[in-house]
């Protein structure tokens, strides 16, 4: 039994984190090139104008001739009449536009050339779920971000209760919050052709017991919740029951958190104990961090020794065992 107070904060802090956590990294910012690049899948529309007499391309009455729809081959070239393939892989599309006028003008000096660009799998990127309007985007230019993408799609549902971003990319997947890179611009990664990235709610959750507002489950609505926001997010404690000095928090580490050499419980079953008559127990109760499936407890008594304490819990899990019962 630990009581959280200010001098016990920095003691907790460094014991080892509990309870289903997904530990994803994540990609930092970094700069692209501020132009479209040209990659194989993408399509394109080429025209060609030729204005003189003899052309090998257009008639006497035809000006110009189109090539549409002409993709982009895995090694980055595409196939054009009396030249053969020629390599525009890489290229933004105003230099393949040189690159192919200049190979055409070895055999029609007189030849203009546009052309324009249809993105393909490796210039888009998918937004699979959790915005306004999921799906393929064209990626404007190769300092396209993250955040770039989700404004594109609508930005995140208004239902999903602290979104989660999730990044796929090479058979690997990558995580963090809309919370974290609102606050920190330095992680908004540049998003890489062929990306898939969707936006889930946060799955971690902790449970309320006893003299509590609500007896449920409870998702985590920001990155941090601390034992005052959970008991905001429970509906706080019933005044006439429950005991302001009574409120627990009970939480299992992982056996390694005990082992020696390790900063670390002495049990690995461990119940926090919050005073919140006090404003040490109150101030403190605003930097006591919860863990995913921590079990918060409001009592009806004073908590005033270890015995106390025991006796609660044993009720406790004496109320869940009748419930066990009784549904079998």
């Amino acid at each position: 039994v630990y009581p959280v107070t200010r001098a016990f904060l920095p003691t907790v802090a460094q014991w080892p984190a509990t309870g289903s956590q997904e530990r994803l990294g994540w990609i930092g910012a970094s700069r692209g090139p501020r132009h479209q690049l040209i990659q194989p899948g993408d399509r394109l529309d080429v025209r060609i104008w030729d204005s003189s007499d003899n052309s090998l391309l257009t008639s006497p009455e035809q000006k110009d001739i189109a090539l549409p729809d002409m993709q982009v081959a895995a090694n980055g070239a595409i196939f054009l009449p009396y030249i053969g393939s020629i390599g525009i892989g890489g290229m933004t599309p105003d230099l393949a536009r040189e690159e192919i006028q200049s190979a055409l003008e070895a055999i029609i000096p007189s030849a203009q050339v546009q052309l324009s660009l249809t993105e393909g799998r490796f210039n888009s990127v998918d937004l699979v779920g959790g915005v306004a309007a999921p799906g393929s985007y064209p990626m404007p230019d190769r300092d396209y971000t993250v955040l770039s993408l989700l404004a594109a799609g609508g930005g995140v549902r208004n239902d999903i209760l602290n979104p989660q971003i999730r990044l796929m990319r090479g058979g690997a997947i990558y995580g963090t919050s809309v919370e974290t890179l609102l606050d920190r611009p330095a992680l908004d990664t540049r998003l890489v052709g062929g990306d898939r990235v969707f936006v889930e709610a946060d799955t971690r959750y902790f449970l309320s017991f006893g003299a509590t507002g609500e007896q449920a489950q409870h998702r985590f609505t920001r990155d941090r919740v601390t034992a005052m926001d959970a008991v905001a997010i429970m509906g706080g404690v019933k005044a006439n029951l429950a005991d302001p000095k009574g409120l627990l928090i009970l939480r299992e580490y992982p056996a390694a958190a005990v082992s020696a050499g390790t900063r670390g419980p002495r049990q690995t079953r461990v119940v926090f104990t919050v005073d919140l008559t006090s404003a040490d127990g109150l101030f403190s109760a605003r930097n006591f961090a919860i863990q995913p499936e921590d079990l918060l407890v409001a009592t009806e008594a004073p908590i005033n020794d270890v015995l106390t304490v025991s006796n609660i819990v044993g009720n406790i899990f004496g109320v869940f065992s009748r419930g066990g019962n009784a549904l079998n």
